[in-house]
C-alpha cells in the first residue's frame, strides 16, 4: 500500500535580493539569487540547492545500496553540476545534472572486478531509488570512478 510523507521549508524575504530559509529538519540559513541574477556571492542560491538536493540524495541512496550489496565503503566524494538552458524568452530549465562520484571500496579478499561490478550495481540502485532524481525533469548522468583495494 502506498503512503505519503511531507517535508517543509519556510522562507522569508529579508530585503533586496536576500532571503532566509528554515528547513523542516532544523537547519536555517540566508540565501540569495545567484550573482548573475542580481544576487550575492558566497551564499546558498536556489540553483545550488537544486543541484545539492540531487547530489545529497543520490549519495544517501548509494550508502543505503552499498550496505545491501555488502560493500565495505571507504570513501565517497561527488562533484555535481547542473547545466541550465536559458531560452530566448528568458525562461530557464536545468537540462542535465551530472554527477562525478569517486568511490573507494575495500576488496575484502574478493576479486576487484567482482567488487567493482557490485559497486556499479549499487550506484544504479542509488539512482533508481533517489527521490530527488526521480522527481526532476533533468537528465541524470553519473560518471563514476570506482577504486577497489
Amino acid at each position: 500500500m502506498s503512503r505519503t510523507a511531507t517535508y517543509n521549508t519556510t522562507v522569508a524575504w529579508k530585503g533586496k535580493h536576500w532571503g532566509h530559509i528554515v528547513m523542516g529538519n532544523g537547519p536555517e540559513m540566508d540565501f540569495s539569487a545567484p550573482p548573475d541574477a542580481q544576487g550575492h556571492p558566497g551564499v546558498l542560491t536556489p540553483e545550488d540547492a537544486f543541484v545539492a538536493s540531487a547530489n545529497t540524495c543520490i549519495m544517501m541512496m548509494f550508502i543505503w545500496a552499498a550496505e545491501r550489496f555488502k560493500l565495505d565503503l571507504i570513501s565517497y566524494d561527488c562533484r555535481a553540476e547542473g547545466t541550465k538552458l536559458i531560452e530566448l524568452d528568458r525562461t530557464e530549465i536545468f537540462t542535465h545534472l551530472r554527477f562525478y562520484p569517486v568511490i573507494h571500496i575495500a576488496a575484502g579478499g574478493e576479486e576487484e572486478k567482482v567488487v567493482e561490478g557490485r559497486a556499479r550495481r549499487a550506484l544504479q540502485s542509488a539512482q533508481k531509488y533517489s527521490l530527488v532524481a526521480n522527481s526532476v525533469k533533468s537528465e541524470i548522468i553519473i560518471e563514476a570512478q570506482i577504486k577497489v583495494s
